[in-house]
């Protein structure tokens, strides 16, 4: 009986699907399917009822899934017992982002967290800033970049990186295109081009709409600000970008700050309270990477007005022959 057999058993008990258990833990559908297999074999029962289209556990499978987690966590807590001795990181964290954004200082801290910590595996998913907020505490998500209408989303913590302003972007020809002043009520006689709901600066928009008792017409949506930006020039809709996105289409669009938004757009890096040394150690080079950014990134970058308390990462870490660090022959 293998480790890796009891942490496949439990992603398919946990997803009761093998497709998706197969992507959680990275091998394909037919390896999961094998080595589940083979424990069942070893144990000389089924563990799962494959006849339905979810995979249900048998009698004996609800059995053995309570001692195969405390195998698992048994098996973490000794490395990181040795982990906490020897100043080595060990384990996997996943990291998510929001769908579309590039934002290379998460790149940068990335990178510079994988050399001091090579026995770390790193998963990283995109996905939309709701459903990255419910991975994180749900605790598939270790930490994540999301777009928000407030700095911390409801039981986690927060590190705001960026804060801006709601702007529409129009060809230069554009009716508002030349007014010194826009405002939420303009658009009404315009459609308008969005980010689609559970997005970060949907929720901005959504919300001030609403203390107005305002609903423009949202006419397309679209996940990219390239797309955006592109309908926005062939004349379909005004685009709703933050005014960091707008630069970046400043040779074919215009942009005005929509006046009465005062909410702005915030780009936070989230995490639920007492994370891991795995996500801890992160989220210091992230502070780091982030608070040297200006320039790099699409947007400026003030220093977060509240850090939560994280530490700057030992200026070793950096150093990929860090002694602290694991050599690949020790993963």
């Amino acid at each position: 009986m293998e480790l890796r057999q009891l942490a496949y058993f439990v992603a398919v008990a946990e997803e009761q699907n093998f497709t998706r258990a197969a992507e959680r833990v990275h091998i394909s559908q037919s390896g999961v399917s094998a080595q589940i297999r083979r424990l069942e074999r070893e144990l000389g029962a089924e563990l799962f009822d494959r006849a339905a289209r979810t995979a249900t556990l048998t009698p004996a499978g609800a059995a053995a899934l309570a001692p195969a987690r405390a195998a698992l966590a048994a098996a973490e807590a000794v490395g990181q017992a040795v982990g906490d001795v020897a100043g080595v990181i060990r384990g996997r964290l996943t990291v998510g982002m929001v769908v579309g954004c590039t934002v290379t200082p998460l790149f940068d801290a990335l990178a510079a967290f994988h050399r001091a910590h090579p026995g770390v595996e790193i998963a990283l998913l995109e996905d939309d800033s709701d459903r990255l907020v419910q991975a994180v505490r749900a605790g598939t998500v270790d930490v994540a970049l999301i777009g928000a209408a407030t700095a911390a989303p409801a039981g986690l913590e927060a590190l705001t990186i960026v804060s801006e302003r709601l702007v529409i972007a129009v060809p230069p020809g554009h009716p508002l295109a030349h007014r010194p002043r826009v405002t939420l009520r303009d658009l009404g006689d315009h459609p308008v081009i969005c980010m689609p709901a559970g997005t970060g600066l949907r929720a901005v928009f959504d919300q001030a709409c609403a203390a107005q008792g305002l609903q423009p017409a949202i006419a397309l949506q679209a996940g990219a600000a390239d797309a955006m930006a592109d309908l926005a020039a062939r004349g379909l809709g005004v685009a709703v970008l933050s005014a960091s996105m707008a630069e970046a289409y400043r040779d074919r669009l215009t942009a005005r700050v929509i006046d009465d938004i005062d909410i702005p757009a915030l780009l936070c890096l989230v995490w639920r309270a007492a994370p891991g040394p795995a996500a801890r150690e992160l989220l210091a080079y992230g502070r780091r990477a982030f608070g040297g950014a200006h320039g790099r990134a699409r947007a400026d970058v003030p220093h977060a007005p509240h850090d939560g308390g994280l530490p700057e990462p030992a200026a070793a870490g950096d150093d990929p022959k860090d002694s602290r660090a694991a050599s690949p022959e020790e993963q």
